[in-house]
């Protein structure tokens, strides 16, 4: 059969529990960092699209928080995320991690298998390196039996491993339709909005327990100065006294690192020098609060 010569262009989100992958294999596939990466789960807050241009080619992933009960009005917010890029999603790439219970955890099975039945799921075996390859077999075996998925593909997204493998499938489920982004970008989300994620990410990094999830950061400022450097001036966000003292450290010293953790690397993401200011915000109970989490972006209402 003649291989067609149409343009193909769509949507695939990439789904499933916190802190499977996901973010790592969209900056994988990307092969650039737009999605922030920690190893603590639920870093992701909502949905992130990342642009990949090929040969005739355009594919838009959609990485989303990880699915899970809500416990907080931004919780549900963040599943709300998720559940829109479902729908909007031409492929939908389900995560798992290799080694984990053969069963689909209980939130995936109820908000992505339903899903199968109108449009192409494929199941994603993530962290392959991390298991003897002769325990892989029949873990694919099991959800082969469940006869859910078009595609069972096992991958490494930290070491790249059958990534191509998994482009090439996703590429021959697209739809023939023309580019939905100019080829000469990467994401839709404006600079300040990576440049907030990015001082999100070395919170989640320092600190333990609560307090990263009680934190989020609002940019104030970003503009570039008569100096060349990109003055951004943001509030991290916190929901009790106790955590912007923590935060702040003694004598600034714990929010001077993480300005300037921040500041390299969105200075490597925007390829020019930035300075930045960064102030801590009190704001009680923030993520039950819809007014604020609108303000931060963190709601789903478009």
């Amino acid at each position: 059969m003649q291989e067609s010569n149409k343009y193909k262009a769509g949507y695939a989100a990439i789904v499933g529990e916190p802190n499977v992958g996901k973010s790592t294999l969209l900056n994988a596939m990307l092969d650039q960092k737009i999605s922030i990466v920690t190893s603590k789960p639920q870093t992701t807050r909502q949905r992130i699209l990342g642009i990949l241009n090929r040969e005739k080619t355009q594919i838009i992933f959609l990485d989303t928080p990880g699915l899970l009960k809500p416990k907080y009005l931004l919780h549900k917010e963040m599943v709300k995320h998720a559940e829109s890029a479902l729908q909007d999603a031409d492929i939908i790439l389900v995560m798992v991690q290799a080694g984990q219970k053969i069963e689909l955890p209980e939130e995936v099975r109820l908000r992505v298998l339903p899903m199968c039945k109108v449009k192409p799921v494929f199941l994603i075996i993530n962290k392959i390196d991390k298991i003897n390859k002769t325990e892989l077999l029949p873990v694919i075996k099991e959800f082969v039996k469940e006869k859910q998925f078009k595609e069972i593909i096992p991958v490494s997204a930290l070491k790249h491993d059958n990534l191509e493998d998994l482009l090439e499938t996703i590429i021959g489920y697209l739809p023939e339709h023309e580019a939905f982004y100019p080829e000469d970008i990467v994401s839709e989300h404006p600079e300040r909005f990576f440049a907030a994620e990015f001082i999100r990410e070395k919170l989640f990094e320092k600190y333990r327990e609560e307090i990263p999830y009680s934190t989020a950061v609002e940019i104030r400022e970003f503009k570039e100065r008569d100096s060349g450097k990109t003055l951004i001036e943001a509030d991290i966000i916190v929901e009790r006294d106790s955590q912007k003292g923590i935060i702040i450290g003694s004598k600034g010293a714990a929010l001077k690192e993480i300005g300037t953790s921040a500041r390299k690397e969105i200075e490597e993401f925007l390829q020019q020098e930035v300075f930045i200011k960064l102030h801590v915000k009190v704001r009680e109970k923030w993520r039950q609060n819809e007014a604020i989490i609108r303000r931060l972006g963190y709601s789903s209402r478009k």
